[in-house]
């Protein structure tokens, strides 16, 4: 008799913990963009030049080393600038410093799944938990081979976690990768640099409660002005007073407008960051903030209305209402989505699928969506999914 999967107790899955909402600034003039383009450039080389310090810092990073960069910042932006690029580069070399530690983690899989198949005799055949032995001498040894490159690999990521040494890339590894063959990449060299320079600047500002507005150095007034306090060196650029740079045109968050304006109007933190799409030469600027954590739903009051319960597919989620007994209700429904293409079509294709199950639910009056929980946490390793799949690479 074969086994059953075992189900995991049903659980309420908590609320987010921040918004962000996102709007095109439109018909900016040419002195607008050249402002901010000489901003983001002057505030990105200042970045740069103190993430290269952090990560040179590594473990002997401290409160004096933190002041030290922040007074050093100061005197060529603000206070406040220095502010969010030192928070940054913290923040990069953290999230670093977690990336290296699950590279480990994959590499370590890796090896122990070649290591114990390697030690199998050949053709052996596997089982539903546990794969066999390498289909032929030829695949024997060319994941030998594979074993030692992978072992070296760990090593030398072992020595710089106990260095405290971080390799990042400001921009993107996969774009500074794309320089050398931009053909291939579908890019011109003027492309790849508008892209590459743009990716590098920094136009970001993190919120202050109890300031005007919400943000002392990006801030927008409640009707959508926006105004910038330019660096120290970019002052003669200023068309307002304090040192302030007002953009032309006007920024209206049509989605959680209202839940914004009341933030800014209570003088509430608020983020900003302006980001340029270099491909389509448009400007946007980005507004986040924090929500208080709510209260954890019972699981009795999500069901009380009913519950739609989904199922994941490759390429589409397959729903179907169900009663308060779990009795299904009606037709089941079917929401198609398209996975292929670029990163940013995949991404707008399951933020267009999910609203469409939204506003499914909605119509029906259920307040809960039950959805398996996939746990992709232990699917991450490379060696695992190709253990589990196959060549079936598409599929992983």
């Amino acid at each position: 008799m074969a086994e059953l999967h075992p189900i995991a107790p049903a659980f309420v899955v908590s609320g987010p913990s921040g918004i962000a909402v996102r709007d095109r600034l439109k018909h900016l003039t040419p002195a607008d963009e050249q402002v901010l383009r000489l901003v983001g450039a002057h505030l990105g080389a200042l970045a740069s030049a103190d993430l290269k310090t952090r990560c040179a810092d590594g473990l002997e990073h401290s409160t004096d080393t933190w002041a030290a960069r922040k007074r050093e910042l100061t005197v060529q932006s603000s206070a406040r600038w220095a502010g969010a690029i030192t928070k940054a580069s913290h923040d990069q070399w953290a999230l670093a410093r977690r990336g290296q530690a699950d590279h480990i983690r994959d590499l370590q899989a890796a090896i122990a799944a070649i290591t114990r198949r390697l030690s199998l005799p050949v053709g052996k055949k596997g089982t539903r938990k546990e794969p066999g032995g390498y289909r032929s001498a030829r695949e024997w040894f060319a994941k030998s081979r594979r074993l030692g490159v992978l072992t070296d690999r760990l090593q030398r990521q072992r020595v710089d976690q106990q260095a405290g040494r971080v390799r990042v890339v400001r921009g993107g590894k996969r774009l500074a990768r794309a320089r050398h063959y931009l053909e291939a990449a579908g890019l011109t060299q003027a492309g790849w640099r508008q892209r590459w320079e743009a990716s590098r600047w920094f136009l970001a500002a993190d919120g202050e409660s109890g300031k005007r507005y919400g943000n002392e150095t990006i801030r927008i007034t409640p009707d959508g002005q926006v105004s910038i306090r330019l660096p120290a060196p970019l002052a003669q650029h200023a068309n307002a007073a304090h040192g302030r740079y007002v953009l032309a045109c006007r920024a209206v968050f049509a989605h959680r407008g209202t839940e914004w304006r009341d933030r800014v109007e209570a003088n509430r933190a608020v983020a900003y960051r302006f980001h340029l799409d270099a491909v389509r030469g448009r400007w946007y600027i980005i507004a986040s903030w924090q929500v208080p954590a709510a209260p954890a739903v019972p699981m009795s009051a999500a069901l009380a209305h009913g519950v739609i319960g989904v199922d994941t597919n490759a390429d589409h989620l397959a729903a179907w209402r169900l009663d308060v007994h779990g009795n299904p209700i009606g037709d089941p429904r079917r929401f198609p989505y398209d996975l292929s293409g670029s990163a940013d079509y995949r991404d707008a294709q399951v933020r267009h699928v999910l609203t469409r199950l939204l506003h499914w639910a909605r119509t029906c009056g259920v307040n809960a969506i039950a959805i398996e929980d996939l746990d992709f946490a232990t699917e991450q390793t490379t060696e695992k999914t190709r253990k589990k799949h196959g060549r079936r690479k598409r599929f992983r």
